[in-house]
């Protein structure tokens, strides 16, 4: 026996079998010599009982002073009553981010997540998150890697902020499920990025190129006509994009004027329809075997998609960068502002069916209310 030293392995020649050869100054240390000439580093411990054998690298790519290193860090768990052994064959089978995130799916998303809702953390996953993370080891991300992402998706701060959401989510069930040890969510401490608001409201001048241009492709007949009775509907009601292109008709009370919306965004909620949303609502015609309002180019379903037209319909109006949400913003300015202006938006957009009787109420008023003052109050 003798100190391993690196002339010292260099000069061991491979013999029949294999055999070992053990520091003199770490005890457990040693030097393991096949017949080929390979030669492995290896430390002798006991845990508990059982006395076990594990490998600290290959002569050549590990040095003498190394492999002393890592024995020692061994050494030290052992004496914490960590078997390094077992350790490291749990980091060697440990489930990747991309084995989390379909478990996520699976016992999270898919269970508790609405379908809009759920659709939407998949495309994060799939497009922004995975492909940078998902190979690594769950019990190897840190925050250091969480907060080199964050960081890198700067130029798209929104983004940014979703995507570290995600993944915060994610790492706290992978603590519940027992994959990381509680508190190392590694998203913990990264900031988010300052959330800029792009509150828009149309003037008078656009709510007139808006009604016109509505009103050239009614003659047109080339569009379909749910997507223009979609656009009227998001700006009488100041519903969102989602509530308006998935309501049934069984939601639409037309006794009561209103719709009763059983699953939106902050639960079930009830919109009151003023007498120009209520005539919209009418002007659409009832398809057979489709239980929707704005139904969509496939039997039975509804709109999913209006972006396409509502691209034509702002290029047409000349509404440079105007959003399709700038509809739900207009109409919470109208209603909070003075009560001269409600029936307003109804004559900017021009003839259609009712229009000559533009009544805007407040969602948060039952229908026949009446008051010198409106209010509206909307949940981000």
């Amino acid at each position: 026996m003798a100190k391993l030293t690196k002339r010292h392995i260099e000069a061991l020649e491979p013999t029949e079998k294999d055999y070992f050869v053990w520091d003199t100054e770490l005890s457990g240390l040693g030097i393991r010599v096949f017949p080929t000439g390979r030669k492995q580093f290896v430390l002798q411990y006991r845990y508990g009982k059982i006395s076990r054998r594990m490998s600290l690298g290959r002569f050549g790519a590990v040095t003498p002073d190394q492999a002393r290193g890592l024995a020692l860090e061994a050494l030290v768990k052992i004496r914490q009553e960590v078997d390094p052994q077992r350790e490291k064959q749990e980091r060697r089978e440990a489930v990747t981010v991309r084995e989390l995130a379909q478990r996520f799916d699976e016992e999270h998303i898919a269970v508790r997540l609405k379908a809009s809702t759920a659709k939407e953390y998949r495309r994060n996953l799939d497009l922004f998150i995975l492909p940078v993370i998902g190979h690594l080891r769950v019990i190897d991300v840190t925050r250091a890697d969480i907060a080199k992402y964050h960081h890198d998706w700067r130029h798209r701060p929104y983004q940014a902020n979703r995507n570290i959401e995600i993944i915060s989510k994610m790492f706290n069930l992978a603590e519940l499920w027992g994959l990381r040890p509680d508190g190392t969510n590694p998203r913990k401490h990264i900031k988010k990025y300052p959330k800029k608001k792009r509150e828009r409201y149309f003037s008078a001048a656009e709510l007139q190129a808006i009604g016109r241009v509505l009103g050239e492709m009614e003659e047109e007949r080339i569009e379909l006509p749910s997507t223009i009775a979609a656009v009227r509907l998001l700006l009488f009601t100041g519903c969102r994009l989602g509530e308006i292109l998935t309501l049934r008709w069984e939601h639409v009370d037309m006794a009561e004027h209103a719709l009763r919306l059983p699953d939106s965004k902050t639960g079930a909620k009830v919109v009151h329809l003023g007498s120009t949303a209520l005539d919209v609502v009418q002007s659409i015609e009832r398809l057979e075997n489709n239980e929707f309002v704005i139904a969509g180019r496939n039997p039975g379903a509804h709109l999913t998609d209006l972006q396409p037209f509502w691209q034509r319909l702002r290029g047409r109006a000349g509404l440079k960068n105007a959003r399709i949400q700038d509809l739900r913003h207009t109409f919470a300015s109208v209603t909070v502002s003075n009560g001269q202006s409600l029936p307003m938006i109804g004559k900017l957009l021009g003839p259609y069916p009712g229009s000559d009787h533009c009544t805007l109420r407040s969602t948060s008023e039952p229908a026949g209310t009446a008051s010198r003052k409106r209010r509206v109050y909307f949940d981000q």
